[in-house]
């Protein structure tokens, strides 16, 4: 199947802007880019837009509406997978074609999604996240009543000391993970823990990534705590989700270990901006951390920037709603990034932390996951934060929006 989007510019992060370009894809590819006439029988005009590669959010839970354990008590459990259907639209009109999910996704969507069962992004896997008991994301009440959503195929995250951490990365890894998340210090969102501190042990961290490493995986933490982010440094970490309490010294060691951040701006000053559900009895608990967190994260963020730290986009998508993706571009941009150099954190960036070296650029041979916006967004990267300027979504060859 050959499709022909003529008359277009495209835009690569640090290149210079080809204009009038005709782009032939062939099945999932990018077969030609040519400034002279290519012939295709299915000819989409491109009207002199401005096309890029499909981004990719490296921070996302695809089933998840808030994480609201009052909900999980009362939904039915086929509501878990029903709500990824509208959450997927909402990510590919946004302009995402690929996710990493960082916890609640299951196998079922990534085969679902291959298979066209209906519009989604493609999927990097986590399964479940590891925690420790009492640790963020431990859902256990003070009732005894257990929120953790579990089923056949889908493990409990739980497990504390060498031996449990060791049989429960394999654990997930046998339910089709593709790498391993790993809660390493307190949450927002979890009662009774703190961002600010540290969350399993130095030997339980390092049994977790050499096991990973034996099947070729990459090993993520949920890390706000300084403490926490060292000791994932030291058992060798590939990536540190949120790094709040980042410091110049450890982002000095981030870089020094090839260690990635996604630092995931959004959801903070979202959540703070927009609060909880009314009927949500730990809201002012997390509100208070909150107004901690929003404070010092941004001014952080831009200090492991500056040290040179390798930045992805991420926007924990699931914790706030789905569809709001690429407003991370912007606070990106505010803590001193190029419009370049944030669109080359969700697009060609976030590809080579994936593993892939054709996907993330408008390039012939690379995979076909195109977006169609209708301005300039090196001019101007807030235009991308407004679905309605994303004209077309391209995923694998396919015109998905």
């Amino acid at each position: 199947m050959q499709t022909l989007i003529e008359n277009v510019n495209i835009v690569n992060p640090f290149e210079e802007i080809k204009t009038r370009q005709n782009v032939l894809i062939e099945d999932n590819l990018i077969k030609e880019i040519s400034s002279t006439k290519i012939k295709a029988d299915n000819v989409i005009d491109g009207e002199d837009n401005y096309l890029l590669s499909g981004f990719i959010d490296c921070h996302t839970h695809i089933f998840a509406k808030g994480f609201h354990k009052e909900e999980n008590m009362a939904n039915p459990l086929g509501l878990h997978f029903y709500n990824a259907v509208p959450h997927s639209l909402q990510t590919i009109n946004a302009g995402v074609t690929t996710i990493r999910d960082c916890g609640s996704a299951d196998l079922s969507f990534k085969l679902a999604q291959q298979r066209k069962l209906f519009t989604a992004p493609k999927i990097h896997l986590s399964i479940t996240p590891l925690v420790m008991t009492g640790g963020h994301f431990d859902l256990l009440l003070p009732s005894g009543w257990d929120m953790e959503i579990i089923y056949p195929g889908f493990p409990k995250g739980r497990c504390d000391g060498i031996e449990e951490v060791l049989k429960k990365t394999r654990e997930v890894k046998r339910a089709g993970a593709d790498f391993i998340k790993v809660m390493a210090s307190g949450g927002v969102l979890t009662t009774n823990t703190s961002p600010e501190f540290a969350q399993f042990n130095r030997k339980e961290l390092k049994t977790i990534v050499c096991e990973a490493r034996a099947n070729d995986m990459k090993v993520s933490a949920h890390c706000h705590s300084l403490k926490g982010m060292n000791n994932c440094i030291d058992a060798g970490f590939s990536s540190i989700e949120h790094g709040t309490f980042i410091d110049r010294k450890t982002a000095k060691r981030m870089v020094e270990n090839d260690v990635s951040l996604v630092p995931t701006l959004l959801v903070h000053q979202f959540l703070y901006k927009n609060g909880f559900p009314a009927w949500d009895s730990y809201a002012d608990e997390k509100t208070e951390k909150l107004k901690e967190i929003v404070k010092v994260h941004k001014e952080n963020i831009q200090v492991a920037y500056e040290q040179g730290v390798n930045i992805l986009m991420g926007t924990d998508s699931g914790v706030i709603p789905h569809g709001h993706n690429l407003e991370e571009l912007v606070h990106l941009t505010d803590i001193g990034m190029s419009a370049d150099e944030a669109i080359a954190a969700g697009t060609v960036k976030a590809a080579e932390f994936l593993g892939f070296n054709n996907l993330g650029l408008v390039r012939e041979n690379y995979v076909a996951d195109l977006v169609l916006v209708n301005s300039n967004p090196l001019e101007d990267v807030s235009i991308l934060s407004n679905n309605e300027n994303i004209l077309k979504v391209v995923q694998d060859g396919c015109v998905v929006k």
